[in-house]
């Protein structure tokens, strides 16, 4: 199993940005209907989230969430040393959307500085990512900031996704410290997946693709350029080699859920949720949920979590 192990670095504070504009579940009823509503509700937990508005970008969410961290923090900006912003809806395709929160949060060009194209994993590997930076720095602190607006490539006709994602922003601040505990990563990549939840067209794979929605084999309404997920792919995953991975990787640490004070887990599906404390023991105290509330809000839940 590959280990990660960092010795002296904290995280030191996480905010989050989310948008006023909440989206309840009926606001559905009329598109696929009450009971087909209530159906996916209660398969996924989501009775809210919320959505960027039509001018707000990943950007403007992530900058709201690290300028608001770093004022709360009282940090000098030219303490940054390193800021990586992590996103899969990126303001531009050039350049990194990390050089415009940079730019607005006024960071010192000591800095190291670029984007990470991640969703789901993305806040673990970005700490995993920051971590390594600052560990070969005598000092300095970093930020890792996320941003999301999901919905704006899911199909407004594709009940398997509309109902499940929202929209928001996330700073945390890790320092260099004297002592602490240390963070400790581990992680697993199955390639041969890809195509489980993919955007096919809009990079330079499938270009010209039509941009015009219609009805695909699986009886959902979308074009190339609206995410598609394989809804029981993703599911079999996650209740699969997901419980596998925190066995193995509590088994290496020496560790059982009675070590820990809570599991913060992605919030993908209540469901899921569910099956992972169930296999792996974890009590249903020590595992908070917030997803009812904001929904699934890819490489944000995490820290919205935690912030919740």
């Amino acid at each position: 199993m590959l280990i990660s192990r960092f010795n002296r670095i904290r995280i030191d504070g996480i905010t989050v940005a989310v948008p006023p504009d909440k989206v309840p579940v009926e606001s559905f009823y009329e598109a696929f209907g009450e009971e087909n509503v209530e159906k996916i509700s209660a398969m996924t937990g989501v009775r809210t989230m919320h959505r960027a508005r039509p001018e707000q970008t990943a950007g403007d969410l992530g900058f709201v969430a690290a300028r608001d961290l770093m004022q709360h923090r009282k940090i000098d900006p030219a303490g940054i040393t390193a800021l990586v912003f992590v996103t899969q809806k990126p303001d531009f395709r050039v350049p990194s959307t990390a050089f415009l929160v940079h730019k607005r949060l006024g960071l010192s060009r000591e800095c190291v500085c670029f984007d990470l194209n991640l969703a789901c994993s993305g806040y673990v590997y970005g700490l995993q990512l920051l971590c390594s930076i600052l560990n070969t720095m005598p000092h300095g602190k970093a930020l890792l900031v996320t941003g999301d607006t999901s919905s704006r490539t899911i199909s407004p006709l594709d009940r398997s996704m509309i109902m499940l994602f929202g929209d928001s922003g996330t700073a945390t601040l890790l320092e260099k410290v004297a002592d602490g505990d240390p963070m400790v990563f581990t992680g697993r990549t199955d390639g041969g997946r890809f195509k489980s939840i993919i955007t096919p067209a809009g990079g330079y794979r499938n270009r010209g693709m039509p941009k015009e929605r219609e009805e695909w084999p699986d009886g959902i309404t979308r074009s190339d350029y609206d995410t598609h997920m394989k809804g029981m792919e993703v599911f079999e995953f996650s209740i699969t080699d997901v419980p596998q991975l925190v066995a193995d990787f509590l088994q290496e640490l020496g560790t059982n859920a009675d070590t820990y004070d809570c599991f913060a887990l992605h919030q993908a599906n209540i469901y899921i949720l569910k099956q992972i404390a169930r296999k792996n023991k974890i009590p249903k105290d020590k595992m908070p949920v917030s997803m009812d509330r904001f929904g699934n809000n890819s490489m944000n839940s995490i820290p919205l979590l935690l912030a919740d």
